[in-house]
């Protein structure tokens, strides 16, 4: 039986005069891997800050099991600025011992993409105060991931990393024992490593059996169960339900709801969105030529990002763009905006940009734009424009369309000063798409968004029709939103990728298994007497040793977890853990050779 870490009992938290929690009682029990999905400002943070007893409550009680080891994750880190991040991360342990450590190697190589932290000037030498916020971020969840926990708090942890770091945080907290807490709004992250969802909603909180797609299942289906009349029927999850069951059936990994219910629920709903008829809206609105680029080069100062680039965008085109950082997507985007603000006359460092003439392009950047404090959230909207068309008859006020993105009728009277970050991207969204532009250019939109947002937004997209290209690094977001993925891998070239996201890393691995560095422990200049061709061996020889010690972490954990399973059989306990021990061994041996190799290497 699973040991109760956590009780949460009748905890209740009033901010002023608005109850967050209301008489809240939650239980997390060994191996437990629990989502928090719900609004912004819904109280899914105070949740799990009182979970971890990091803020009190003011009815109720929160108790731990005796001498449980928590690690927890906030939006806000307490590493010393004046600490390196080898003080930070690694502590006082010395090189040899860290490098031979496989769960160590694997946390920095998945957060930092190597030993030798290639994104930081000085490695792990490097002083944290100078650092930006998401490098500091990052440095706090290796600090965390080092360690061992019986139980993981997680809030926001896939903020600042790439689709291929999101991949491999998903990929190890699976591996990982600890029971697991985590606030996000990465859909796809909570699909891999959640088996139990927490809906925080009006004070209450809701639980579900699966991860997000189940929870989309479940909650869809309490809805219509629920509904006295077609109104109360028609919400945005509908849709979201259709894509997930038509699109990509996969994602629900066990079909724990009456699936005759989900299909009666979406009989009536049409497909996300109609592409031949967009297609066509497109382009009358649009003309033959939207973005043509013949043999474009793009640099970043110094640094060539992009050569002899020729590609083209079209009318009704949905793409959906990936890479590394600094490989040049925000570049790309910029340089093309450039040409259509220009109207052609700003041309990048190479080639030649052509615009087609009705090209009215919106831009949302990274960097939310400021907005005068006093001035109320409609009235920052009808600046704008008062209606939008929306196409195909369609057309919204510009209080309809505030209330489509979450902004009831007293909020759209707050002045923008008063607004939460997540509250001022989506009030740049709005005013981008009060201005009826046909070309759509989504630097991380999804930024500081909560789930419900998201998916009134990819609800909105689904029926704007125009020519979209999608920077991101929510997998979700995108597969909903776009349908082709192009991907720039850092090698100056613009590549497409029929199999999308799933392809993207699978190159990605082999790119980076192709180009191994030297481990950061092993010395800086190659061991006297050592051939190149030596060397070459010897890194061939390191990995082969690495892929063992990580097959053998794979058997420890393994038989931990049968142990923990046949506590009360102690002829089978003694048997599991002879094995333990002679994989131990073989443990050493091969760490052992793994520094001897590093040497060569």
């Amino acid at each position: 039986m699973a040991v109760n870490l956590v009780n949460v009992e009748a905890v209740s938290k009033v901010y002023g005069t608005r109850a967050l929690l209301d008489g809240v009682s939650l239980g997390v029990s060994e191996g437990d891997r629990i989502g928090v999905v719900g609004r912004n400002g819904d109280g899914k943070t105070t949740l799990i800050r009182m979970l971890a007893k990091l803020e009190e409550a003011d009815t109720g009680r929160v108790t731990h099991s005796g001498g449980l080891r928590l690690g927890v994750l906030t939006q806000h880190d307490s590493l010393d600025p004046k600490a390196t991040i080898r003080h930070e991360v690694i502590g006082v342990m010395a090189d040899h011992e860290w490098a031979g450590s496989a769960k160590i190697r694997d946390v920095l190589t998945g957060l930092f993409g190597g030993l030798d932290l290639p994104g930081f000037e000085q490695g792990l030498d490097t002083v944290i105060g100078p650092l930006s916020g998401g490098e500091r971020r990052r440095i706090a969840l290796a600090k965390l991931l080092i360690e061992d926990q019986d139980l993981i708090v997680l809030d926001e942890p896939t903020n600042h990393l790439d689709v291929e770091g999101i991949a491999w945080l998903a990929g190890h907290l699976q591996t990982r024992r600890s029971a697991l807490v985590c606030v996000t709004h990465d859909r796809w992250f909570l699909d891999q490593v959640c088996t139990r969802m927490w809906d925080v909603q009006r004070g209450a909180v809701h639980e579900y059996e699966g991860g997000y797609s189940d929870y989309v299942f479940a909650r869809a289906e309490r809805e219509r169960i629920a509904a006295t009349e077609e109104a109360k029927r028609q919400n945005l999850m509908r849709k979201e339900l259709a894509w997930l069951r038509r699109g990509a059936p996969a994602r629900t990994s066990k079909p724990r709801y009456r699936i005759e219910a989900a299909n009666e629920l979406i009989a009536d709903v049409p497909p996300p969105r109609d592409t031949s008829e967009l297609m066509k809206f497109a382009n009358a609105r649009l003309g033959r030529t939207v973005f043509d680029l013949e043999d474009v080069g793009i640099t970043a100062g110094p640094k060539e990002l992009l050569k002899h680039l020729t590609w083209q965008l079209g009318p009704g085109d949905r793409i959906g763009l990936v890479g590394v950082n600094g490989a040049g997507k925000t570049s790309l985007l910029r340089a093309l905006a450039e040409a259509a603000v220009t109207q052609g006359e700003k041309q990048p460092a190479a080639g030649r940009i052509v615009v087609g003439k009705t090209v009215r392009l919106a831009y949302l950047s990274q960097d939310v734009t400021e907005l005068p404090a006093t001035l109320r959230v409609l009235e920052a909207v009808q600046q704008i424009r008062d209606r939008v068309d929306l196409g195909k008859g369609r057309e919204m006020t510009a209080g309809q369309l505030c209330e489509q993105f979450g902004f009831s009728k007293e909020k759209q009277w707050t002045p923008v000063g008063d607004l939460s970050g997540g509250e001022r991207r989506r009030l740049q969204l709005l005013r981008l798409l009060m201005d009826e532009p046909n070309v759509l250019f989504l630097d991380e939109p999804t930024n500081d968004l909560d789930i419900e947002t998201l998916t009134q937004l990819e609800d909105l997209l689904d029926g704007w029709p125009g020519s979209m290209i999608v920077i991101s690094h929510d997998r979700f977001f995108l597969e909903r939103t776009t349908d082709r993925t192009f991907a720039l891998l850092g090698d100056k070239a613009l590549r497409m990728l029929p199999r999308g996201i799933d392809e993207y890393l699978e190159r990605r691995r082999k790119m980076i298994e192709a180009s191994v560095p030297a481990p950061a422990a092993a010395p800086a200049q190659q061991k006297q007497g050592v051939s190149a061709a030596d060397a070459r061996a010897a890194k061939k020889e390191l990995q082969k040793v690495e892929r063992q010690l990580d097959r053998l972490s794979d058997k420890e954990a393994k038989l931990h977890a049968q142990i923990a399973d046949d506590a009360t059989d102690f002829e089978k306990v003694a048997k599991l853990d002879a094995e333990l021990r002679e994989l131990a061994g073989e443990r050493e041996e091969l760490e052992m050779r793994w520094l001897e190799l590093a040497e060569d290497a």
